[in-house]
């Protein structure tokens, strides 16, 4: 396996020399422009992905079968992903239209990607080669990524077992642990249905002797059984209610994960990304994104 990178603070990125540089595009017509208009454009793009799914409902979300919310999706993806200087992100993350746009965009992005996840298990179940078909679906690449990261940073072996917090409909990241790493693990879905679906999949798949599926949250936690390491993932709510528990009832030395979005614009999606871990709490290890992932990896320890 090729060794994780490891993201650590740079002091001169908050100097002027980073700042200073402008960050380029093109016009349509191939002609490159600067940060001001770069900077205007995307407010102008975000924008119009808010004003188009700030009055939907979750079910309307869930539901939809167009490819307009499919598109912006996408489109939302593309500009998260933008590579550009933090400095500029921040501009247009400050600026005062997304006081609003915010929690909509990230409901949308959230509730959109469980659809494909759930439309992605259905398929699975109604296929005579599962596999193949969740070597399919499109952000497998991103996945694979994220759980190798977590398997080295933690420094996991063969044999450990796992708890991810927030599994989902597709739990991809128990999935790729247990099947490429050979973990165990335990996945916690609040979500009744969600939780079923993931279940019908692992078994499926032929993985329910590894991977265990409860319906609850962070409330459950901890388990009788042992972890090597808990894992919550981006979209576990509400962050900070979640680990007020954590810090009550896990046991010293207990090792978590929790993944971000902190860089560029990924921050749009997750205002949990400035968020400090405080006592008892160690970071040891924070692993920014390379592409395809948008998430940082951060690593902690329970102290006491």
């Amino acid at each position: 396996m090729n060794p994780i990178q490891v993201y650590k603070p740079n002091p001169s990125v908050n100097g002027t020399s980073v700042y200073g540089k402008h960050v380029h595009g093109k016009h349509s017509s191939g002609v490159s422009h600067s940060t001001g208009y770069f900077t205007e454009k995307v407010i102008e793009d975000i924008f119009e992905i808010y004003l188009s799914v700030k009055d939907l409902s979750n079910e309307e979300i869930l539901q939809d079968s167009s490819n307009h919310l499919r598109n912006l999706y996408q489109k939302l993806d593309h500009l998260i992903a933008l590579n550009i200087y933090d400095k500029s992100a921040e501009d247009i993350l400050c600026n005062s239209a997304f006081n609003l746009a915010f929690d909509d965009i990230t409901r949308f992005r959230s509730l959109y990607t469980a659809k494909l996840e759930i439309e992605h298990a259905h398929s699975i179940l109604e296929s005579k080669h599962p596999m193949e078909i969740l070597k399919n679906f499109n952000y497998i690449s991103n996945y694979l990524k994220l759980s190798r990261t977590e398997y080295q940073g933690a420094k996991l072996k063969p044999g450990d077992s796992v708890v991810f917090l927030g599994s989902g409909p597709l739990p991809l990241t128990l999935i790729v642990l247990c099947r490429w790493y050979g973990l165990k693990g335990i996945g916690i879905e609040q979500d009744p249905y969600r939780a079923d679906v993931s279940r019908k999949v692992l078994e499926k798949l032929g993985f329910s002797d590894q991977i265990e599926i409860i319906n609850g949250n962070h409330l459950t936690l901890p388990l009788e059984t042992r972890s090597d390491l808990i894992m919550i993932a981006a979209q576990a709510e509400p962050k900070k209610e979640i680990f007020d528990h954590l810090a009550k009832v896990l046991p010293k030395g207990t090792k978590l994960s929790y993944r971000i979005y902190e860089k560029g614009l990924r921050r749009l999606l997750d205002t949990f990304s400035l968020f400090e871990l405080s006592e008892p709490f160690e970071e040891f290890l924070r692993v920014r994104p390379e592409p395809p992932v948008n998430n940082t990896v951060v690593f902690a320890t329970k102290k006491y």
